[in-house]
């Protein structure tokens, strides 16, 4: 699908929108609260159980409209249907972009260059599920009879971020007689420390690198098999019972020792930071089982079809994502806090950091122009209550405007006496206080001494949307990552990016693979970096002589 060349400035919705922001820059959330009593009830939306308040956001009826005739202007829908045909929207790399294709339905037709992908992606469930029956029941044995009882994932970005952040959020609903690690970092410590206490008779490794090259997870990889076999006998028969793995080289699978009817599949239409409900989420079925697993991708499939199929001004994904855009571009928000009131999910924000971030952090258009206004803030966040106690004192007082994301669920899953209810009280109250502040008028009727009153003033008109759930189950864990992937491409598609590539990892990547050899040559090796690079490699040389 061909792009508009038109630049996104010059479209008519966002000079209007330009000229508004203007005069909603004069307006607080005070003074739209108190204009209209139903307020608070029109600007919502919900869908497949997800709840959106999206109205103390510093938004009219009119900028509503604004905006989502910007998405049209911007051929948002267009660009939907783009992605659910299976067009090559992925255009610096040729490929389609069908991560829906997942967790789409067995009878379901999802188009890749004019094959039905859909059977192909539930072969691939369906060996998981054998696989993970077979782990998960004791009837997998390791090289020396004993049941596997250890799960260690390798992988890194999207192979990591992913199988941490689905195994954290749903521990509630894992097999506690398993335990779980995950290893990411080329830092050895991180492999040292995830298998100190482990008995490598009972662990099974799943190293998840779809061309089995990636630096970080191959060297990690290779770790985890010399510490398996030193404490195995050196036997290398035992690499096949102890390791699986996700990838697409049958080859180097096979070299290293891993049976390839134990090797997972996946395609190149899926991103890395799109595929915790590929084979890459493997280890997320080891924990939570097939049942949940496939219940999770249900949670997904509701939200593509809403996203799909919702009148925009109903559509969630739509309405977060223009949002987005809204305070990136006309207020000059620089990031998004994203505050999860529910523990389980203490790695949603880190998890959202790859999808938001290697998406749309892009400083070119579709045709390669350099674009002349703001893409993909930086999200971050904790989850509540703690950041409270943290960092939220920027957002109530701080000089900068950083737009937040509430996420909250109606019953606890683990019922404590009156934890739920305190901890619903303070999202409803940080949502409140960040919207409406206090005044110094306010401040001075409570006693304070005046000296102190500008101390003690909250400006608010802070803006924030609430996600509210029943309870986080696999299902609603699925519709939450559906909703910010929907997001994303509502925003990458406003400003005319592609949020599917990744090139800004590979110059680093690449330069790490010619320094490697420079630190560890036993000879001097002549060097030829910046003389910054220079002076760090030869004193690193230096100090890391062998004493």
């Amino acid at each position: 699908m061909k792009a508009k060349t038109n630049l996104l400035t010059r479209r008519p919705a966002w000079k209007s929108l330009a000229s508004h922001s203007k005069e909603i820059k004069k307006l607080h959330l005070r003074e739209l609260f108190a204009n209209d009593t139903a307020r608070g009830e029109r600007f919502t939306a919900e869908a497949a159980g997800l709840f959106l308040d999206y109205s103390k956001n510093r938004i009219t009826e009119a900028t509503l409209q604004l905006l989502l005739q910007l998405a049209e202007e911007s051929d948002l829908r267009t660009r939907i249907d783009a992605m659910f045909s299976g067009e090559k929207i992925n255009i610096t790399e040729n490929r389609a972009v069908l991560h829906v294709a997942l967790r789409a339905p067995k009878g379901a037709t999802l188009m890749v260059d004019g094959k039905n992908v859909v059977p192909e992606v539930h072969a691939v469930l369906d060996k998981m599920t054998s696989f993970s029956n077979r782990i998960r029941s004791g009837e997998w044995l390791g090289h020396t009879g004993k049941r596997i009882r250890n799960i260690v994932n390798i992988g890194i970005g999207g192979s990591d971020l992913g199988p941490v952040m689905a195994y954290e959020a749903l521990k509630h609903y894992s097999d506690r007689t398993l335990n779980f690690r995950f290893v990411s970092n080329v830092d050895g410590i991180d492999f040292v420390e995830a298998t100190r206490d482990l008995d490598p008779a009972e662990t099974l490794f799943i190293v998840s690198s779809k061309t089995f090259t990636t630096l970080e997870t191959m060297t990690n990889a290779e770790t985890a098999r010399a510490w398996l076999l030193q404490a195995l006998g050196g036997d290398k028969a035992a690499v096949a019972k102890h390791f699986a793995a996700v990838s697409t080289n049958a080859a180097k699978v096979s070299a290293f020792g891993i049976d390839t009817a134990n090797m997972f599949g996946f395609w190149d239409w899926v991103g890395g930071r799109y595929s915790m409900d590929s084979a890459i989420g493997l280890s997320t079925m080891l924990a939570i089982g097939a049942d949940h697993f496939r219940a999770m991708l249900d949670g997904f499939h509701q939200i593509d079809e809403h996203f799909r199929t919702a009148p925009f001004e109903r559509n969630l994904p739509v309405l977060l994502g223009l949002l987005t855009v809204w305070y990136t571009d006309f207020f000059d928000a620089q990031t998004i806090a994203v505050l999860p009131y529910e523990q389980y999910l203490k790695r949603f924000p880190a998890y959202l950091q790859q999808l938001t971030m290697e998406s749309n952090g892009k400083h070119v258009t579709l045709e390669g122009k350099q674009v002349t206004y703001d893409t993909g803030p930086i999200f971050w966040g904790e989850p509540g209550t703690n950041g409270q106690h943290s960092f939220y004192q920027l957002i109530h007082q701080g000089t900068r405007l950083i737009p937040c994301d509430f996420i909250a669920f109606v019953h606890a899953l683990t019922p404590l006496g009156r934890h739920h209810d305190i901890l619903l009280a303070n999202v409803f109250a940080q949502a409140e206080a960040l919207a409406f502040g206090k005044t110094a008028e306010e401040v001075k009727a409570e006693g304070t001494p005046r000296w102190l009153v500008p101390h003690r003033v909250f400006e608010g008109n802070r803006p924030s949307n609430l996600i509210l759930a029943e309870r986080l189950t696999p299902e609603v864990l699925g519709k939450l990552v559906a909703l910010y992937e929907h997001s994303v491409f509502t925003q990458g598609t406003i400003w005319n990016i592609n949020s599917f590539d990744q090139w800004g990892v590979e110059l680093g990547k690449a330069l790490a693979q010619r320094i490697i050899p420079e630190l560890e040559s036993p000879i001097e090796p002549k060097l030829s970096h910046d003389s910054s690079t220079n002076n760090l490699i030869g004193r690193y040389r230096r100090l890391n002589k062998p004493l």
